[in-house]
């Protein structure tokens, strides 16, 4: 079966992001690269080549990929609320850890806590403009 692999963009603070998003979750990047390692890197300014051209992430099985838009190239990026990121936790301190580590400058929609449907919830958007709903659920196991 195929994996879905969340792809976040940026406006230049790419790796802002994923240096927190990896205080919270743990890891190494897999890949971390500028535009300034792309055939057309020479051709950019100087702000344009220290950006993330493109970055990876384990989160568990999964992989947290993002990249900085290039306004110089006539790149937009629209924040809103059309995604989130929905992470399973294995152990209730897990979900507390990853919960408490996402909601750092974060808005919090939902705080955690046991829902109707059996499960440990809680909904915030990140410093960062990115949704995040955390559920936990004992008897999905």
């Amino acid at each position: 079966m195929a994996k879905i692999n969340p792809y976040l963009n940026f406006l230049g603070n790419t790796e802002e992001a994923f240096n927190f998003y990896k205080s919270v979750f743990g890891g190494e990047f897999l890949v971390l690269q500028r535009f300034k390692d792309t055939p057309h890197g020479d051709s950019m300014s100087a702000e344009d080549k220290e950006r993330i051209m493109h970055v990876a992430l384990m989160v568990g099985d999964n992989m947290l990929m993002g990249t900085d838009v290039l306004e110089s190239a006539g790149q937009t990026l629209t924040f809103g609320n059309h995604l989130s990121i929905a992470i399973a936790p294995e152990s209730i301190e897990e979900t507390n850890a990853i919960f408490n580590g996402l909601a750092a400058g974060a808005q919090v929609e939902v705080p955690l806590e046991k829902m109707f449907w059996g499960a440990t919830f809680g909904m915030l958007t990140d410093k960062f403009g990115v949704k995040w709903m955390v559920n936990y659920d004992e008897n999905q196991k």
